[in-house]
């Protein structure tokens, strides 16, 4: 029976190296390279396994649980014509000792309708930003490790799986997300047929003072009406810091109508070391957005982070 577990585990080892390199393949016969990534002598195939498979850029994220910080924070909303119709701007400041983090808000400012009596975002854009960089009451137990944490929708409903759903998409954008209507399987850009309406581009840029590897996803111009239904990225740039090959930058540009929802988002992360820990400090947003349920949202926001405490 171990011997027969042993057997199974490496064959479904094998698979999954297999299915990766034909991923990386279909990208690596059509990616363009730059003259200095030529000379550099890049090893590609490893390099889009690397992007492909990256864990850096949630465990910059999931740092932000085990050290304190100070934040700025701040969010509008807009109406169809450009006017506020809620704010709020605020700083705050998260500590962590004996493993617990709590968060005291040091000022805010609050206009419009951005809460409800009960002090609760009215906003679904609030809400989300919310779940990435406020922490409510006392949370404890918390850790950095991502390697056998990966997200999942199992157990998880409504504003819940939302979330879920948007950190799948935000920490790992180009792979199949479960359970979004009309969209999951086109958010694969390794897959075959998605990797066929793109064009992928390895350059080299400083990134603050940072020498990268900058990969770019870019949707195909001139595509036939019958194949824009299936682009949802318009653009993703990626800054890779040239010597451990994480994630220090990265820019997001995505749309889609599906009728029933239709969102326009664009985002902006940087990180910055702290001792050990990348962390982000710097997010800016830009998305409209509609759910059929739900009134168009228009919004913007930028989180700035600094004063780290390990």
């Amino acid at each position: 029976m171990k011997l027969l577990f042993i057997i199974s585990s490496f064959c479904i080892a094998i698979s999954t190296y297999a299915q990766d390199s034909s991923d990386v393949e279909a990208v690596r016969s059509t990616v363009q390279l730059s003259e200095v990534v030529v000379r550099s002598d890049l090893n590609v195939p490893k390099f889009l396994r690397r992007v492909k498979n990256d864990t850096s850029y949630h465990k910059a994220f999931k740092n932000l649980h085990i050290l304190g910080f100070t934040a700025l924070n701040f969010i509008q909303m807009s109406d169809k014509n450009g006017k506020t119709r809620a704010s709020l701007q605020s700083k705050t400041q998260q500590k962590r000792t004996n493993g617990c983090r709590t968060m005291d808000v040091l000022e805010e400012k609050i206009t419009g309708d951005f809460y409800d009596k009960n002090k609760q975002p009215n906003y679904y854009t609030a809400e989300l930003y919310a779940a990435f960089f406020f922490t409510r009451g006392r949370i404890c137990g918390e850790n950095n490790i991502v390697k056998g944490n990966e997200m999942n929708l199992k157990g998880k409903k409504g504003l819940d799986k939302n979330k879920e759903q948007l950190k799948m998409l935000f920490f790992n954008p180009g792979r199949k997300i479960p359970g979004i209507p009309f969209i999951g399987d086109k958010l694969d850009v390794f897959d075959v047929k998605v990797a066929s309406k793109y064009n992928f581009f390895i350059d080299t840029s400083d990134l603050n003072g940072q020498p990268c590897y900058v990969f770019k996803i870019e949707r195909k111009e001139g595509l036939p009406s019958s194949e824009l239904n299936d682009i949802v990225f318009d653009n993703i740039t990626t800054w890779f810091n040239q010597k451990t090959m994480e994630i220090v930058g990265r820019n997001y540009d995505m749309s889609y109508n599906a009728g029933v929802y239709d969102f326009d988002v664009h985002m902006e992360v940087q990180m910055q070391q702290v001792g050990n820990y990348l962390v982000p400090h710097i997010l800016r947003y830009r998305g409209n957005w509609f759910l059929v349920s739900k009134k168009r949202e228009r919004g913007i926001f930028t989180a700035t982070l600094f004063d780290f405490k390990i």
